[in-house]
Protein backbone atom coordinates (compact mmCIF):
# COMPACT_ATOMS: atom_id res chain seq x y z
CA UNK A 1 0.00 0.00 0.00
CA UNK A 2 1.28 3.45 -0.92
CA UNK A 3 0.29 6.32 1.37
CA UNK A 4 2.18 9.55 1.74
CA UNK A 5 1.05 12.63 3.59
CA UNK A 6 2.71 15.85 2.53
CA UNK A 7 4.21 17.09 5.78
CA UNK A 8 4.18 20.73 4.70
CA UNK A 9 0.37 20.57 4.70
CA UNK A 10 0.17 19.04 8.18
CA UNK A 11 1.22 21.91 10.40
CA UNK A 12 1.62 20.56 13.91
CA UNK A 13 0.92 23.94 15.51
CA UNK A 14 -2.24 24.09 17.60
CA UNK A 15 -4.49 26.74 16.05
CA UNK A 16 -6.85 29.08 17.80
CA UNK A 17 -10.40 28.22 16.72
CA UNK A 18 -10.77 31.25 14.49
CA UNK A 19 -11.80 31.12 10.84
CA UNK A 20 -9.04 33.61 10.09
CA UNK A 21 -6.59 30.85 11.08
CA UNK A 22 -8.40 28.15 9.09
CA UNK A 23 -6.85 27.98 5.63
CA UNK A 24 -8.71 24.86 4.42
CA UNK A 25 -12.09 26.09 3.20
CA UNK A 26 -13.72 22.69 2.61
CA UNK A 27 -12.43 19.25 3.60
CA UNK A 28 -14.25 16.91 1.20
CA UNK A 29 -14.28 13.38 2.61
CA UNK A 30 -15.60 10.44 0.61
CA UNK A 31 -15.88 8.86 -2.79
CA UNK A 32 -13.71 9.61 -5.76
CA UNK A 33 -14.85 7.59 -8.77
CA UNK A 34 -14.61 7.19 -12.48
CA UNK A 35 -18.00 8.00 -13.98
CA UNK A 36 -18.80 6.41 -17.31
CA UNK A 37 -21.72 8.54 -18.52
CA UNK A 38 -23.85 7.17 -21.32
CA UNK A 39 -23.59 8.83 -24.71
CA UNK A 40 -27.22 8.10 -25.66
CA UNK A 41 -29.82 10.30 -23.99
CA UNK A 42 -32.98 9.34 -22.11
CA UNK A 43 -32.27 5.61 -22.01
CA UNK A 44 -31.51 3.23 -19.16
CA UNK A 45 -28.14 1.56 -18.66
CA UNK A 46 -29.24 -1.64 -20.38
CA UNK A 47 -30.03 0.37 -23.53
CA UNK A 48 -26.89 2.52 -23.45
CA UNK A 49 -24.43 1.48 -26.17
CA UNK A 50 -21.33 3.51 -25.26
CA UNK A 51 -19.97 5.73 -22.50
CA UNK A 52 -17.62 8.65 -22.01
CA UNK A 53 -15.22 8.82 -19.05
CA UNK A 54 -15.40 11.59 -16.43
CA UNK A 55 -14.07 12.19 -12.93
CA UNK A 56 -16.94 11.65 -10.49
CA UNK A 57 -18.08 11.21 -6.93
CA UNK A 58 -20.18 13.78 -5.07
CA UNK A 59 -17.48 15.08 -2.65
CA UNK A 60 -15.02 15.00 -5.54
CA UNK A 61 -17.30 17.25 -7.58
CA UNK A 62 -17.64 19.65 -4.63
CA UNK A 63 -13.86 19.79 -4.24
CA UNK A 64 -13.30 20.38 -7.97
CA UNK A 65 -16.02 23.03 -8.19
CA UNK A 66 -14.79 24.77 -5.04
CA UNK A 67 -11.28 25.03 -6.41
CA UNK A 68 -12.64 26.50 -9.65
CA UNK A 69 -14.43 29.09 -7.50
CA UNK A 70 -11.19 30.16 -5.84
CA UNK A 71 -11.54 28.28 -2.55
CA UNK A 72 -8.89 26.04 -0.97
CA UNK A 73 -10.41 22.52 -0.80
CA UNK A 74 -8.64 19.38 0.41
CA UNK A 75 -9.77 15.95 -0.75
CA UNK A 76 -9.76 12.87 1.51
CA UNK A 77 -10.29 9.72 -0.55
CA UNK A 78 -8.77 6.43 -1.67
CA UNK A 79 -7.99 5.26 -5.21
CA UNK A 80 -6.39 2.21 -6.77
CA UNK A 81 -2.79 2.11 -7.92
CA UNK A 82 -3.89 1.94 -11.55
CA UNK A 83 -4.51 4.01 -14.64
CA UNK A 84 -7.79 5.40 -13.33
CA UNK A 85 -6.07 6.43 -10.10
CA UNK A 86 -3.41 8.27 -12.10
CA UNK A 87 -6.11 9.99 -14.14
CA UNK A 88 -7.80 11.14 -10.90
CA UNK A 89 -4.59 12.70 -9.55
CA UNK A 90 -4.05 14.41 -12.90
CA UNK A 91 -7.54 15.92 -12.92
CA UNK A 92 -7.23 17.14 -9.32
CA UNK A 93 -3.87 18.70 -10.13
CA UNK A 94 -5.28 20.55 -13.14
CA UNK A 95 -7.67 22.57 -10.97
CA UNK A 96 -5.53 22.82 -7.83
CA UNK A 97 -7.32 20.48 -5.42
CA UNK A 98 -4.95 19.44 -2.63
CA UNK A 99 -4.44 15.65 -2.76
CA UNK A 100 -2.01 15.16 0.13
CA UNK A 101 -4.76 13.22 1.96
CA UNK A 102 -5.69 10.99 -0.98
CA UNK A 103 -4.46 7.44 -0.44
CA UNK A 104 -3.39 5.09 -3.23
CA UNK A 105 -3.66 1.33 -2.61
CA UNK A 106 -2.57 -1.72 -4.61
CA UNK A 107 -5.08 -4.15 -3.05
CA UNK A 108 -8.20 -2.84 -4.81
CA UNK A 109 -8.86 -1.00 -8.08
CA UNK A 110 -10.29 2.49 -8.40
CA UNK A 111 -14.09 2.45 -8.06
CA UNK A 112 -16.16 2.88 -11.22
CA UNK A 113 -19.81 3.84 -11.80
CA UNK A 114 -21.79 3.55 -15.02
CA UNK A 115 -24.41 6.29 -15.33
CA UNK A 116 -27.25 6.77 -17.80
CA UNK A 117 -27.59 10.21 -19.35
CA UNK A 118 -30.87 11.80 -18.42
CA UNK A 119 -32.70 15.06 -17.79
CA UNK A 120 -33.99 13.54 -14.56
CA UNK A 121 -32.25 11.47 -11.85
CA UNK A 122 -29.90 9.13 -13.74
CA UNK A 123 -29.86 5.34 -13.47
CA UNK A 124 -26.49 4.07 -12.20
CA UNK A 125 -24.51 0.89 -11.65
CA UNK A 126 -21.71 1.11 -9.02
CA UNK A 127 -18.63 -1.13 -9.09
CA UNK A 128 -17.08 -0.21 -5.75
CA UNK A 129 -13.58 -1.17 -4.65
CA UNK A 130 -11.04 1.38 -3.35
CA UNK A 131 -13.37 4.30 -2.61
CA UNK A 132 -14.51 3.14 0.85
CA UNK A 133 -11.00 2.26 2.09
CA UNK A 134 -10.65 5.53 4.01
CA UNK A 135 -8.75 5.30 7.30
CA UNK A 136 -8.57 7.64 10.28
CA UNK A 137 -4.87 8.32 9.71
CA UNK A 138 -5.89 10.21 6.57
CA UNK A 139 -7.62 12.91 8.66
CA UNK A 140 -5.20 14.11 11.36
CA UNK A 141 -6.42 16.43 14.10
CA UNK A 142 -4.12 19.15 12.77
CA UNK A 143 -6.04 19.12 9.49
CA UNK A 144 -9.38 19.51 11.26
CA UNK A 145 -7.98 22.44 13.23
CA UNK A 146 -7.34 24.16 9.90
CA UNK A 147 -10.74 23.34 8.36
CA UNK A 148 -13.79 25.58 8.00
CA UNK A 149 -16.28 23.05 6.55
CA UNK A 150 -16.12 19.25 6.87
CA UNK A 151 -18.20 17.83 4.02
CA UNK A 152 -19.23 14.27 3.18
CA UNK A 153 -22.04 12.26 1.61
CA UNK A 154 -24.50 9.51 2.41
CA UNK A 155 -22.76 7.41 -0.27
CA UNK A 156 -19.44 7.69 1.58
CA UNK A 157 -21.07 6.71 4.89
CA UNK A 158 -22.55 3.52 3.44
CA UNK A 159 -19.57 1.17 3.82
CA UNK A 160 -16.77 0.51 6.31
CA UNK A 161 -14.02 1.44 7.04
CA UNK A 162 -14.97 4.83 5.55
CA UNK A 163 -18.24 4.78 7.52
CA UNK A 164 -16.54 4.60 10.93
CA UNK A 165 -13.74 6.97 9.92
CA UNK A 166 -16.05 9.67 8.61
CA UNK A 167 -18.42 9.59 11.57
CA UNK A 168 -15.71 9.59 14.24
CA UNK A 169 -13.79 12.37 12.52
CA UNK A 170 -17.00 14.36 12.06
CA UNK A 171 -17.52 14.29 15.83
CA UNK A 172 -13.95 15.46 16.34
CA UNK A 173 -14.36 18.16 13.70
CA UNK A 174 -17.52 19.42 15.37
CA UNK A 175 -15.80 19.54 18.76
CA UNK A 176 -13.00 21.57 17.16
CA UNK A 177 -15.44 24.14 15.79
CA UNK A 178 -15.79 23.03 12.16
CA UNK A 179 -19.09 23.47 10.39
CA UNK A 180 -20.30 20.07 9.17
CA UNK A 181 -22.02 19.40 5.86
CA UNK A 182 -23.59 16.37 4.19
CA UNK A 183 -25.28 15.60 0.91
CA UNK A 184 -27.82 12.93 1.81
CA UNK A 185 -27.64 11.25 -1.61
CA UNK A 186 -29.35 8.11 -0.36
CA UNK A 187 -29.73 4.96 -2.46
CA UNK A 188 -30.78 1.56 -1.09
CA UNK A 189 -28.29 -0.33 -3.26
CA UNK A 190 -25.38 1.30 -1.43
CA UNK A 191 -26.34 -0.02 2.03
CA UNK A 192 -26.39 -3.46 3.64
CA UNK A 193 -29.74 -2.61 5.26
CA UNK A 194 -32.19 0.26 5.57
CA UNK A 195 -31.90 0.14 9.38
CA UNK A 196 -28.14 0.58 9.22
CA UNK A 197 -28.52 3.50 6.84
CA UNK A 198 -30.98 5.28 9.10
CA UNK A 199 -28.78 4.72 12.16
CA UNK A 200 -25.67 6.18 10.50
CA UNK A 201 -27.54 9.14 9.02
CA UNK A 202 -29.20 9.92 12.35
CA UNK A 203 -25.80 9.81 14.06
CA UNK A 204 -24.36 12.31 11.59
CA UNK A 205 -27.42 14.56 11.70
CA UNK A 206 -27.17 14.71 15.50
CA UNK A 207 -24.01 16.80 14.93
CA UNK A 208 -26.08 19.55 13.24
CA UNK A 209 -24.61 19.61 9.73
CA UNK A 210 -25.73 21.79 6.88
CA UNK A 211 -27.98 19.27 5.14
CA UNK A 212 -28.58 19.01 1.40
CA UNK A 213 -31.35 16.66 0.24
CA UNK A 214 -33.44 16.20 -2.90
CA UNK A 215 -36.98 15.00 -3.48
CA UNK A 216 -35.63 11.80 -5.05
CA UNK A 217 -33.35 11.22 -2.05
CA UNK A 218 -36.29 11.58 0.31
CA UNK A 219 -38.55 9.27 -1.66
CA UNK A 220 -35.90 6.54 -1.42
CA UNK A 221 -34.98 7.34 2.19
CA UNK A 222 -38.53 7.24 3.57
CA UNK A 223 -39.84 4.80 0.96
CA UNK A 224 -42.92 7.00 0.68
CA UNK A 225 -43.80 10.51 -0.43
CA UNK A 226 -43.93 12.97 2.47
CA UNK A 227 -44.94 16.61 2.62
CA UNK A 228 -41.95 18.94 2.67
CA UNK A 229 -42.91 20.19 6.12
CA UNK A 230 -42.86 16.61 7.42
CA UNK A 231 -39.36 16.10 5.99
CA UNK A 232 -38.10 19.31 7.56
CA UNK A 233 -39.65 18.41 10.90
CA UNK A 234 -38.02 14.96 10.83
CA UNK A 235 -34.51 16.34 10.36
CA UNK A 236 -35.02 19.26 12.76
CA UNK A 237 -35.88 16.72 15.45
CA UNK A 238 -32.65 14.84 14.70
CA UNK A 239 -30.70 18.02 15.44
CA UNK A 240 -30.29 19.66 12.02
CA UNK A 241 -30.83 23.43 12.00
CA UNK A 242 -30.47 24.13 8.26
CA UNK A 243 -32.06 21.88 5.61
CA UNK A 244 -31.83 22.55 1.89
CA UNK A 245 -34.32 20.60 -0.24
CA UNK A 246 -33.69 20.74 -3.99
CA UNK A 247 -36.76 20.32 -6.18
CA UNK A 248 -35.27 19.97 -9.66
CA UNK A 249 -37.04 22.20 -12.18
CA UNK A 250 -39.29 23.48 -9.36
CA UNK A 251 -36.42 25.18 -7.55
CA UNK A 252 -35.39 24.86 -3.93
CA UNK A 253 -36.70 25.19 -0.37
CA UNK A 254 -34.56 26.00 2.64
CA UNK A 255 -35.80 25.46 6.19
CA UNK A 256 -33.99 26.90 9.20
CA UNK A 257 -35.16 26.06 12.70
CA UNK A 258 -37.19 28.93 14.11
CA UNK A 259 -37.37 30.84 10.79
CA UNK A 260 -39.72 31.01 7.84
CA UNK A 261 -39.03 28.61 4.97
CA UNK A 262 -37.42 30.19 1.91
CA UNK A 263 -38.51 29.00 -1.55
CA UNK A 264 -36.85 30.08 -4.81
CA UNK A 265 -37.60 29.04 -8.39
CA UNK A 266 -35.06 27.21 -10.54
CA UNK A 267 -33.25 29.10 -13.28
CA UNK A 268 -34.76 28.18 -16.65
CA UNK A 269 -32.50 26.02 -18.81
CA UNK A 270 -33.56 25.76 -22.45
CA UNK A 271 -31.82 22.45 -23.07
CA UNK A 272 -30.63 20.12 -20.30
CA UNK A 273 -27.52 18.31 -21.52
CA UNK A 274 -26.76 16.22 -18.42
CA UNK A 275 -28.24 16.14 -14.91
CA UNK A 276 -25.36 14.15 -13.37
CA UNK A 277 -23.56 16.35 -10.82
CA UNK A 278 -26.14 19.15 -10.86
CA UNK A 279 -26.86 18.65 -7.16
CA UNK A 280 -23.14 18.75 -6.42
CA UNK A 281 -22.81 21.98 -8.39
CA UNK A 282 -25.72 23.45 -6.43
CA UNK A 283 -24.15 22.54 -3.08
CA UNK A 284 -20.72 23.77 -4.17
CA UNK A 285 -22.25 27.16 -4.90
CA UNK A 286 -24.12 27.19 -1.61
CA UNK A 287 -21.03 26.34 0.47
CA UNK A 288 -18.94 28.85 -1.49
CA UNK A 289 -21.39 31.63 -0.65
CA UNK A 290 -21.80 30.38 2.93
CA UNK A 291 -18.04 30.67 3.50
CA UNK A 292 -18.26 34.26 2.21
CA UNK A 293 -20.87 34.97 4.94
CA UNK A 294 -23.48 35.90 2.35
CA UNK A 295 -27.17 36.08 3.35
CA UNK A 296 -29.07 32.80 3.06
CA UNK A 297 -31.10 33.84 0.01
CA UNK A 298 -27.91 34.94 -1.78
CA UNK A 299 -26.38 31.54 -1.01
CA UNK A 300 -29.36 29.90 -2.69
CA UNK A 301 -29.25 32.19 -5.73
CA UNK A 302 -25.56 31.46 -6.31
CA UNK A 303 -26.23 27.75 -5.85
CA UNK A 304 -29.03 27.83 -8.43
CA UNK A 305 -26.82 29.65 -10.94
CA UNK A 306 -24.06 27.06 -10.64
CA UNK A 307 -26.54 24.19 -10.96
CA UNK A 308 -28.03 25.70 -14.12
CA UNK A 309 -24.56 26.05 -15.61
CA UNK A 310 -23.86 22.38 -14.91
CA UNK A 311 -27.15 21.27 -16.48
CA UNK A 312 -26.05 22.83 -19.76
CA UNK A 313 -22.85 20.74 -19.92
CA UNK A 314 -22.12 17.01 -20.05
CA UNK A 315 -19.79 15.78 -17.31
CA UNK A 316 -17.92 18.48 -15.41
CA UNK A 317 -18.43 22.23 -15.46
CA UNK A 318 -16.86 23.72 -18.62
CA UNK A 319 -13.15 24.52 -18.52
CA UNK A 320 -13.23 27.38 -21.01
CA UNK A 321 -15.16 29.93 -18.94
CA UNK A 322 -14.61 31.97 -15.78
CA UNK A 323 -17.20 30.30 -13.54
CA UNK A 324 -16.95 32.93 -10.82
CA UNK A 325 -17.92 35.66 -13.28
CA UNK A 326 -21.15 33.79 -14.01
CA UNK A 327 -22.21 33.77 -10.35
CA UNK A 328 -21.48 37.19 -8.88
Amino acid sequence: MEFQLNSKNLNTTTFVLDNNKRDIDILCVGEVLIDFIGHQTEVTINDTRDYHRYLGGSPTNVAMNSSRLGLNPYMVATVGDDGFGSYIFKRFSEVGVNTSLVKKIDTDPTSVIFVSRSNATPDFLPLRAADFQISQEQIPTQILQRTKIYHTTCFALSKNPAQTTILQKAKEASDLGCVLSIDLNYADKMWESVDKAHLMIKSYCALNPLLKISEDDMLRFFNTSLKHEEIFDFFHKLGVSTICLTLGSKGVKLAQKGKSTIKLPAIKVDKVMDATGAGDAFWSGFLFAYIQDKPTEDCLQIALKLASLKLQNVGRLPDNINILSKLL
